[in-house]
């Protein structure tokens, strides 16, 4: 941690208050630029989309008027996929900005939001089990799944909400660098505060059973 981490008033970013005696930060972390814009943004599909607009129209407008035409036609769509690709960068540089993680021995904590911030406190008593999904690059999203009733609603925790679980939310750590590591730091913090056994299973060992895809580690906490 750097000076730049703490607030005035000594308080670090993105947590509510001073630590309590004798809890400790184990990790703390923002997602990576470029995995809020592909994952959560989905620059990708846009970005074919405006381009197989722009092919389609060029193709129509070449048949009547020639490469100048076809041209003349495409060239803003083209354009207007080229601002809204920018846009969207700016808008996942202020999630990666504005977000902080962090992992404590106690809980996990969420600061996000861009113009409406707020602080989510997840003890790891009410965490019921943790994913974890690896990218190609090392980064990865860990949902972490709460007990029935306690539920934040989906448009609040988005874009760090577990996709598509909409009538059951589940808070994410979206797209984080070292994402393997933070789920070693993650599984046995857990594993403190579980009532029961935690399960651990290795991604090699899951996609070998067929249950989950290669790449996909789960932890579990038996309450």
């Amino acid at each position: 941690m750097s000076e730049s981490d703490f607030l005035p008033e000594g308080t670090l970013r993105g947590l509510p208050g001073p630590l309590p005696a004798g809890e400790r930060i184990l990790w703390r972390g923002a997602p990576t630029l470029h995995g809020v814009l592909l994952r959560a943004f989905h620059a990708r599909l846009i970005m074919l989309w405006f381009a197989g607009a722009a092919t389609v129209l060029a193709i129509g407008a070449a048949a009547s008027g020639g490469p100048a035409r076809a041209l003349a036609v495409a060239g803003p769509t083209l354009l207007i996929g080229l601002g809204a690709l920018g846009l969207l960068t700016f808008l996942a540089w202020l999630v990666q900005r504005t977000t902080v993680y962090t992992l404590t021995d106690r809980r996990v904590v969420m600061y996000v939001g861009i113009a409406l911030p707020i602080t989510l406190n997840l003890p790891l008593t009410r965490i019921e089990s943790a994913d974890l999904r690896l990218f190609a690059d090392g980064s990865g999203d860990l949902p972490l799944r709460l007990p029935p009733g306690e539920r934040v609603a989906y448009l609040h925790l988005w874009p760090h909400a577990r996709p598509w679980r909409v009538s059951r939310p589940e808070p994410m750590l979206r797209s984080v660098p070292e994402a393997r590591s933070v789920a070693a730091l993650l599984a046995p913090a857990l594993a403190a505060h579980a009532d029961g056994p935690t399960r651990i299973e290795e991604p090699a060992a899951i996609g070998a059973r067929g249950g989950a895809a290669p790449g996909r580690l789960s932890t579990a906490a038996a309450r």
